[in-house]
C-alpha cells in the first residue's frame, strides 16, 4: 500500500508541475488552475487514507467551513479588490502551516530530532512572518492604512536585531525543545517582524510584495512538509517557493529594482501634496464626443489598461469599444506593463474576464517599439506605467523602470478621474502634453458614452 501512496503522491507532483506550466499563459491558464486543483484533491485524499483518520469529524467541519467561506469570497471578491484577497490568502497559507507545525511541535515535544525542531523553527519564522507581512500587504490595499512607506528612525537597525533575536531564540530551542517561553518568544517577535517588514513598503512595490509573500507561503508549506514527513506538501511547498521568487525577480527587473532595494527603499511619496501640485498647473480637458472623434479617424490604436480600470469596472465596456473600433476596420492591440494594477498579471486577468483575444494582449518587450507607428495610445486608468519621469527624471523613484511608450504615438487619450500621481506619488509630465486629451470621469461611464457616439 506504500507504494501506491507514493505514486500517487508522484502523480500529484506531475499535476503541480503541468499546472504550473499552464499558468504561463493566458490561453492555458483555466487548464493550469483545474490541473492543479486535482492535484490537491488528490494529495488530500491520499494523506488522510494513508494516515489511517478513524474520526473525521473535524475535517469534514472544516472542509464545509472552509468550503462556503471560500465560495461566498470567490463569488463576491471584485476584481479590484483582487490583489488584497491574494494578499490575504496568501498570509491564511503562511498561517496555517505555522499553525500544523505548532501542533506536531506541541504533539511530540518530547520525541522531537534535532532536523525536525529545525524546519519546525523554520515553518513558525517563515509562516508568522507571512501571515502578519500579508495582513499589512492586505490593509495597504484596501486602505484600512496608508499605502505609502510608514518609516522611522533606527528601522533597518530594529528588523536586523529581530532577525538576530529570532535566530538565536531558534538555535536556544533547538537546544532546549522543552522550553515553551522560548517558543511563545519566538511567535512573537516573528509576528512583529512580519509588521515591520512590510510598513516601509509603498504601494507602487505592492506587486513585488504580494509575489514574495506568495513565496513565503510554499517556503512555511513545504517546510512544514519536513515537520509532518509529508512528501507532497514539501514538494507543492518548494514549487509555489520557487515560482514565486522567480515571479518576483521578473516584477523587479521589470521595475528596474533590486530586490534589496524594494525591501530597503520605501518606495513611493506623498501623493496628496503632489496632487495638489499637480492640479495648479493649466490643462486642456477633453470630451468623451471629442475622444470618440480621434478613436474613430484612427488606423491604429493601442489600449493601456491599469488600476483604474479595474476600480471602474470598465474592462467589458472597453472591450465593447475595442470591437466597434476594429469593425471599422481600426487595428487595436492592448499593451500589458508587468507591473500594471497591484499585482502580477492583474490586467491579464481582468481582461480575460471581458472575453478579451488572448491574441491582442501584448507584453511591454513585444510592443514597445510599435508606439512610434500608432495613431492613438488609448490610457485607461494607468499611471505611474507611462510616466517619463521614469526615463529623464534621476531624482525620481520611477527612475530607471521600463515604461510603455505611451507618449511617442501622434496622439495620446487618458482616461481618469483627476489628476492624482500613481502609487509612485510622482506627477505626470505626460498629462500636461500637447498631444494629450485627457477626458476626466469614471472610466466606465466615459468609455460608455464613446461606445454609444460610435454606434451611431
Amino acid at each position: 500500500m506504500k507504494t501506491i501512496v507514493v505514486l500517487t503522491y508522484l502523480l500529484s507532483s506531475v499535476l503541480f508541475i503541468l499546472g504550473l506550466k499552464n499558468l504561463n499563459s493566458p490561453k492555458t491558464a483555466r487548464r493550469g488552475n483545474v490541473l492543479a486543483m486535482i492535484a490537491m484533491f488528490i494529495a488530500i485524499v491520499v494523506t488522510i487514507y494513508d494516515k489511517r483518520i478513524l474520526n473525521f469529524t473535524f475535517i469534514i467541519a472544516g472542509i464545509l467551513i472552509g468550503g462556503i467561506i471560500g465560495a461566498i469570497i470567490a463569488r463576491k471578491a471584485r476584481m479590484a479588490a483582487m490583489p488584497q484577497m491574494v494578499a490575504l490568502l496568501n498570509g491564511f497559507g503562511g498561517g496555517a502551516s505555522a499553525l500544523v507545525s505548532l501542533a506536531e511541535y506541541y504533539r511530540t515535544v518530547t520525541e522531537l530530532h534535532v532536523s525536525t525542531i529545525i524546519s519546525v523553527v523554520f515553518s513558525l519564522f517563515v509562516g508568522i512572518l507571512t501571515f502578519t507581512g500579508s495582513l499589512v500587504a492586505f490593509s495597504k490595499l484596501q486602505g484600512i492604512i496608508k499605502a505609502t512607506p510608514i518609516t522611522f528612525r533606527m528601522q533597518h537597525i530594529l528588523n536586523l536585531l529581530l532577525l538576530l533575536s529570532t535566530i538565536t531564540l531558534g538555535v536556544m530551542l533547538t537546544l532546549n525543545p522543552a522550553n515553551i517561553f522560548i517558543l511563545r518568544a519566538i511567535l512573537a517577535v516573528t509576528a512583529v517582524l512580519g509588521i515591520l517588514f512590510v510598513i516601509p513598503i509603498g504601494g507602487a512595490d505592492m506587486p513585488v510584495v504580494i509575489s514574495l509573500l506568495n513565496s513565503y507561503s510554499g517556503l512555511a508549506a513545504a517546510a512544514t512538509g519536513f515537520v509532518i514527513s509529508n512528501k507532497i506538501l514539501i514538494v507543492s511547498g518548494a514549487l509555489v517557493g520557487a515560482s514565486g521568487i522567480i515571479l518576483t525577480i521578473i516584477m523587479c527587473e521589470a521595475m528596474n529594482r533590486s530586490l534589496l532595494n524594494v525591501i530597503f527603499g520605501g518606495f513611493g511619496g506623498s501623493v496628496s501634496e503632489m496632487a495638489g501640485e499637480a492640479e495648479r498647473r493649466s490643462i486642456t480637458r477633453y470630451t468623451p464626443e471629442d475622444a470618440a472623434m480621434m478613436l474613430e479617424g484612427a488606423r491604429s490604436v493601442i489600449v493601456i489598461p491599469g488600476y483604474g480600470l479595474a476600480v471602474a469596472h470598465a474592462q467589458y465596456v472597453l472591450h465593447d469599444l475595442a470591437k466597434i473600433l476594429m469593425e471599422k476596420g481600426v487595428h487595436i492591440r492592448y499593451a500589458i506593463h508587468p507591473v500594471a494594477g497591484r499585482m502580477p498579471g492583474h490586467m491579464n486577468v481582468l481582461l480575460a474576464e471581458a472575453n478579451v483575444p488572448y491574441e491582442l494582449l501584448f507584453d511591454l518587450e513585444s510592443i514597445n517599439n510599435d508606439f512610434q507607428n500608432t495613431d492613438v495610445a488609448f490610457v485607461v486608468g494607468a499611471n505611474d506605467v507611462i510616466n517619463p519621469a521614469a526615463r529623464t527624471r534621476k531624482d525620481s523613484p520611477l527612475y530607471g523602470m521600463p515604461i510603455l511608450n505611451a507618449d511617442k504615438t501622434k496622439t495620446v487619450i487618458i482616461c481618469k478621474r483627476g489628476l492624482n500621481p500613481g502609487f509612485s506619488g510622482v506627477d505626470n509630465e505626460l498629462f500636461y502634453s500637447s498631444k494629450t486629451m485627457m477626458v476626466f470621469g469614471d472610466a466606465k461611464e466615459s468609455i460608455t458614452e464613446m461606445v454609444k457616439l460610435l454606434k451611431v
